[in-house]
């Protein structure tokens, strides 16, 4: 049987705010026969709800959890504990007091969402399309069957020609929920985010400058070449370089585009005849505002604008409803926000997005800022 007691500390442990006390009286409930019962049965039905599994080894979950708690025990004493979803690898979530053991009694909390499930695409010259496998490994060709790269896994490798031969044109498109990588036959490294599409010659002729057409976000490792400058064109403005890291951002839904340069110099024009433009300096973001057609430059934090590389979204003081645009991107699910004051109001969270799941991210939203939502197949309705 559960005590109230036993419930309320283990309902902080899974929310990281247990004491060493409370820690040292869990592991020795946990290791009671008889509560053994109705701790499987609380991971095989929370776990299955949540993670959308049937077939559980629940003994080496158990073993997990026990680890965790011991490892918080050794380290309590020098750090507090996380208030983020540590726990998430182990998948186990509580919402609030006295859901233990219970069915689901209203749709949204528990139910897995059902993200859409699309390919990353290449189309060559002459509307050949290809579907790319993540992980895979494919030899690249152009339409005259000449060889122009190949496939390493994450990434698409394209290197000059041995013999003369005109280059083609691809276009590379990663959809929502999935990153993809890209090197360019100058050596070129482009990262590609979720919802993306790139436009680029099979190689480079070396009487030309270097150029690529970008929608989306994508950040830019660019081979230095003195004699041949490297050219991001975008739907807004234009970025300029010789060789240097930067961070590029135009999705189509935003209102201009932004730069946040790491290293090196670049300079961004505005499309437009006789439009404005700038230069900018390592550790400064420039944006271009889209409706007033204005650039302007700042300091900023430039892990905060490129975390994504790492399977992370950082956001600090930002409004909900941008946090929302990201969400949708990188988990390919629609949100539908019916709270318009909420849809204003800032936020401070980081999101594993290689080890969270969308659930677990809202799930975080519900139970630190009370934020109430439902779900309907790969659709979070936010109340």
């Amino acid at each position: 049987m559960m005590t109230s007691e036993t419930e309320y500390i283990l309902i902080k442990f899974l929310s990281s705010s247990a004491n060493a006390t409370e820690l040292d009286y869990l592991e020795g409930w946990i290791q009671q026969p008889e509560n053994k019962s109705i701790f499987d049965d609380f991971i095989k039905t929370h776990y299955a709800i949540t993670i959308g599994m049937n077939d559980l080894d629940k003994i080496e979950i158990r073993n997990r959890l026990m680890n965790e708690i011991r490892k918080d025990k050794k380290q309590f004493k020098t750090r507090k504990l996380s208030k983020v979803l540590k726990y998430a690898a182990i998948a186990i979530f509580f919402i609030g007091t006295g859901y233990f053991l219970s069915e689901i009694k209203s749709i949204g909390k528990d139910i897995t969402v059902m993200p859409s499930h699309d390919d990353i695409v290449l189309e060559q010259e002459g509307g050949i399309k290809r579907i790319i496998k993540e992980g895979g490994a494919i030899h690249l060709t152009d339409v005259q069957g000449n060889s122009v790269g190949h496939q390493n896994g994450e990434s698409l490798v394209y290197q000059k020609p041995n013999t003369l031969v005109l280059p083609t044109k691809n276009k590379l498109s990663v959809p929502f929920g999935k990153r993809f990588n890209l090197t360019l036959s100058d050596g070129t490294v482009v990262h590609l985010n979720s919802g993306s599409t790139i436009r680029y010659p099979t190689y480079f002729i070396s009487e030309n400058k270097r150029e690529v057409f970008l929608e989306g976000e994508a950040y830019f490792d660019v081979a230095h070449d003195e004699n041949l400058s490297f050219q991001v064109n975008t739907n807004e403005i234009d970025v300029i370089v010789h060789g240097t890291k930067f961070n590029v951002s135009t999705y189509p839904e935003d209102v201009g585009a932004s730069v946040v340069l790491i290293s090196g110099s670049v300079g961004l024009s505005a499309k437009e005849a006789d439009g404005a433009s700038i230069l900018i300096e390592p550790g400064f973001r420039g944006t271009f505002d889209g409706t007033g057609k204005t650039f302007a430059t700042k300091k900023v934090d430039t892990s905060l604008y490129t975390s994504w590389l790492q399977g992370q979204l950082v956001f600090r003081n930002t409004p909900f409803k941008n946090i929302l645009r990201k969400l949708e991107r990188q988990y390919n699910v629609v949100i539908i926000n019916n709270n318009q004051i909420l849809g204003d109001e800032t936020f401070n969270a980081t999101i594993e997005t290689d080890r969270e799941s969308i659930e677990q991210v809202f799930k975080y939203f519900n139970r630190i800022h009370d934020i109430d939502y439902e779900v309907l197949n790969n659709k979070i309705i936010i109340n």
